[in-house]
């Protein structure tokens, strides 16, 4: 089965409160899974990153053999790459599992987007930031 994913993570100050988003597409646009989870306090970094693998391991548990992956942090995608060094110490094991993740598909291929074009996974991201803004 092919699908895409879109990913996203952010932080409301860097640390600060995070979260993640990644929303699943099949071939023909429907959605197949939507993902989210407040990560407490945390980088904006790790948010991405956290964003990424919990898509890609969605993408595994539904069968998915052929992944088109977009996101819109630059970094994560020069980072999986290969032009950009992983440096942070706490981002390396991250890298190496969504590293190993990626290798589980037949087919895989990251590309890096505009936010605009990542509004759902970007979604996903306010909506648990927003509900536990002030808590």
């Amino acid at each position: 089965m092919k699908a895409v994913l879109y990913a996203d993570g952010g932080s409301r100050g860097n640390p600060g409160p995070a979260a993640y988003g990644a929303v699943l597409f099949d071939a023909n646009g429907e959605t197949l899974r939507e993902i989210s989870d407040f990560l407490g306090v945390s980088t904006n970094n790790v948010a991405e990153w956290s964003g990424l693998i919990a898509g890609l391991e969605a993408a595994l548990e539904l069968g998915v053999d052929e992944l088109e992956v977009r996101l819109d942090s630059e970094l994560v995608v020069r980072q999986l790459s290969g032009v950009y060094r992983v440096k942070q110490a706490h981002l390396i094991p991250l890298h190496a599992k969504a590293k190993s993740l990626l290798r589980r598909f037949s087919h895989s291929r990251v590309a890096h987007v505009r936010r605009a074009l990542n509004k759902e996974a970007d979604k996903l991201v306010n909506q648990v930031l927003d509900a536990h803004a002030g808590k």
